[in-house]
């Protein structure tokens, strides 16, 4: 029976190099769903994985995990076209308008925390976050909420007493306790909304557990370490030309003394493609895997404890569940005016 696999985000960067691995392993036994917010992008990405795999099945679906409305609709969708789902990547994410501090960087480069400058951001980034239309925080919608409430609509498909699912997050080792105020879940008072998001997103992972484990669906976080992706490179307007030709050769180089510099989207993706081979039962909760690639360019996954405790992650689940009904009633009432709306006219 062929494996259904889904993925957020997978028309660029870590999402379409692990869709690429994927069927480069079993390009037959597998159906591949690429949910995409772009639908002109997500055909380009389809026609480069038949250029490569022409027998693979490959679909393609439309969402943008931050708009409410949209999510509804791609998981309508999905529940339509498949009766299960046995691998949901929650790869989405984006950082909006981030501004990079020069001085913090010059300074950070010539010290002994320079390799976790790097791979992590803390120091040197800050981000302008946006309001959705739902009005909610882009950042936490799009990285969490949205994915949130994708899972709670797909759980008919997910969740199976006869057999497991699984649910594999990309988070970020820019994800810091620090970052994140459970009274503030949106990240509205902040300045690092990317990096609540994502710590955010390991503390919701291992509730998803405690929730889902005994209905066959299990949670797991992956980190792909330090790679040149769109997301990355969005941070090249406030970095000057100049200092990334400084910074790459630093990058190579450093690679030869910390194994985090994934650096290609084909190596960031190594843990996600690690997860699809494991049996998610043998998986630790609360750790998070992170792929990691040698000096000599060999790419392997670690599982890293993560700074995460069951009584927040509980505590943020509750909040999450509390804004979903919330939402699922403001969207009944839209629907209620709408519907009044077109019976008058």
């Amino acid at each position: 029976m062929n494996k259904v696999i889904l993925v957020t985000g997978a028309n660029s960067g870590i999402g379409l190099a692990l869709c690429e691995r994927l069927l480069s392993q079993d390009t037959e036994g597998l159906q591949l769903c690429l949910a995409c917010r772009n639908m002109r992008r997500a055909q380009a990405a389809r026609s480069a994985l038949l250029a490569s795999h022409p027998a693979a099945q490959v679909a393609l679906l439309q969402l943008d995990t931050s708009s409410i409305s949209s999510v509804m609709a791609a998981a309508q969708e999905v529940k339509l076209r498949y009766n299960r789902l046995d691998y949901l990547y929650l790869n989405a994410g984006i950082m909006p308008n981030p501004q990079f501090d020069v001085k913090a960087f010059f300074k950070g480069l010539f010290s002994s925390r320079v390799v976790s400058m790097f791979a992590t951001g803390e120091g040197i980034l800050t981000q302008k976050d946006g309001i959705t239309p739902d009005g909610l925080q882009e950042v936490f919608a799009t990285n969490l909420f949205g994915h949130f409430l994708l899972i709670r609509e797909l759980e008919p498909v997910l969740c199976h007493a006869s057999q497991t699912s699984q649910l594999i997050w990309t988070s970020s080792s820019n994800a810091h306790r620090s970052a994140f105020n459970l009274e503030d879940i949106q990240h509205q008072r902040g300045t690092q909304p990317y990096s609540s998001s994502k710590y955010a997103s390991d503390l919701l992972s291992l509730a998803l557990n405690t929730h889902y484990n005994k209905q066959g669906l299990f949670s797991s976080v992956i980190c792909p370490g330090f790679v040149m992706t769109n997301l990355t490179y969005g941070i090249l307007p406030s970095f000057p030309a100049f200092l990334w030709t400084v910074v790459m050769p630093i990058f190579w180089l450093i690679r030869m003394f910390t194994n985090t510099f994934t650096l290609t989207p084909y190596n960031g993706a190594e843990a996600l493609f690690w997860l699809f081979k494991q049996k998610p039962e043998s998986l630790d909760p609360q750790a998070k895997y992170h792929s990691l690639t040698s000096g000599l360019g060999n790419n392997y996954t670690q599982p890293r404890k993560m700074d995460i405790d069951l009584e927040t992650s509980e505590a943020l689940h509750e909040k999450l569940l509390q804004m979903e009904s919330e939402v699922r009633k403001t969207l009944k009432e839209k629907q209620k005016k709408s519907r009044h709306a077109l019976a008058s006219s």
